[in-house]
């Protein structure tokens, strides 16, 4: 093991609030995966700071003096990409602010509590370490391109029947997943198979991330309501908090099914439930699983590969995290890896019947 590997990674603290900071510095000092080399009130302070300091990894506000924390974001990944984590009191209810946070490269996010801070922050301690630690491993990917308007007129469209080879394609994601998704999705034409989609969110925020998406591709992309058949050219999210599966409806074409339920690999809704569901188109379906820690999705990915079905993990190096995608690797439930960049193609391949896509 590399010195790197076992020295703390160093956390630069960005908040306007001295209670917050002080109680995040108590947080994560406590953590013997990390260290705070110090704290920052506002964007300017901080700037001079990370040149002083070289931090590993930020915590970062949104709303603060002289500059908000989504400005300030914007000129990091732009000019020094680093990780960064999104604490704030908007992210849990400002879910635009978050999705923006996330598209311009922010690795994760914490809600911290409106009320009661110091009694209420006390659950979160886990989530703040583990959040912030795998951050400071994470592959930082910079600013990517602004989106192009690129939703296409009828004319674009070619012959439905090109992509006749799949009903369904399934994609999963968790950390890294809200810019992956936005990526691999503008590469895929408004008359492929329909897209079942699940991206760990919150319930609030699910609804908002179809919105935007909706705006940014060339694809119908919606919040899956239960029974919507599932239509090409059509993405459909998972409801936050819902378990998303696709079943069989009339005549045998896939339909969404959005219903109450547990978590699952420790998710509502779950990458392994709909993945699971998917396997029962067999050799009609297609799945990719994308950046994020943890392992949810992986027996689902590997249901559908012994039906028959199409299955792809992303490779480590376009990766934010490579958690799900290897664990998909290593248990055999992705036939193969593949970088950001070519999945859409492969998933198209299948769907265009090509021979030789390995399942």
């Amino acid at each position: 093991m590399s010195e790197s590997e076992t020295k703390p990674a160093r956390v630069l603290i960005i908040d306007d609030s001295a209670l917050v900071r002080e109680l995040l510095t108590g947080i994560i000092s406590a953590d013997p995966r990390l260290t705070v080399v110090g704290t920052a009130p506002d964007p300017i302070i901080a700037r001079d700071k990370i040149k002083a300091l070289s931090p590993d990894v930020l915590t970062l506000d949104v709303e603060m003096p002289r500059m908000n924390g989504i400005e300030f974001l914007e000129k990091v990944m732009r000019l020094r990409p680093m990780p960064v984590v999104m604490i704030s009191t908007l992210t849990r209810e400002g879910a635009d602010t978050t999705l923006r946070a996330l598209e311009l490269g922010a690795f994760d996010y914490v809600a911290k509590p409106t009320q009661r801070l110091t009694e209420a922050i006390e659950p979160l301690k886990r989530e703040i370490c583990d959040k912030v630690a795998a951050a400071a491993k994470s592959r930082v990917r910079g600013l990517p391109p602004a989106p192009k308007p690129v939703r296409a007129a009828a004319a674009d469209a070619a012959d439905p029947s090109r992509y006749a080879g799949l009903d369904v394609i399934g994609l999963g994601a968790s950390t890294g997943g809200v810019e992956a998704l936005g990526e691999l999705l503008s590469a895929i034409p408004p008359d492929a198979p329909g897209i079942a989609i699940v991206q760990h969110l919150p319930g609030a925020y699910t609804s908002r991330f179809a919105v935007r998406l909706n705006g940014q591709l060339p694809l119908t992309v919606v919040e899956a309501e239960d029974g919507m058949p599932i239509q090409p050219g059509h993405v459909y999210v998972g409801r936050g908090e819902k378990c998303f599966e696709v079943a069989r409806g009339a005549g045998g074409r896939p339909v969404c099914r959005v219903i109450d339920g547990e978590k699952e690999s420790g998710h509502l809704p779950s990458i392994d439930r709909l993945f699971a569901s998917l396997a029962a188109f067999g050799p009609r379906a297609a799945a990719a699983l994308l950046t994020g820690m943890g392992r949810d999705g992986v027996n689902g990915l590997k249901k559908m590969r012994a039906a028959g079905a199409v299955t792809i993990a992303q490779d480590q190096a376009t990766s934010v995290v490579y958690g799900m995608p290897r664990a998909a690797m290593e248990e055999g439930a992705a036939a193969r890896q593949l970088a950001l960049p070519r999945i859409a193609a492969a998933l198209l391949e299948a769907a265009a019947g090509k021979t030789g896509v390995e399942k």
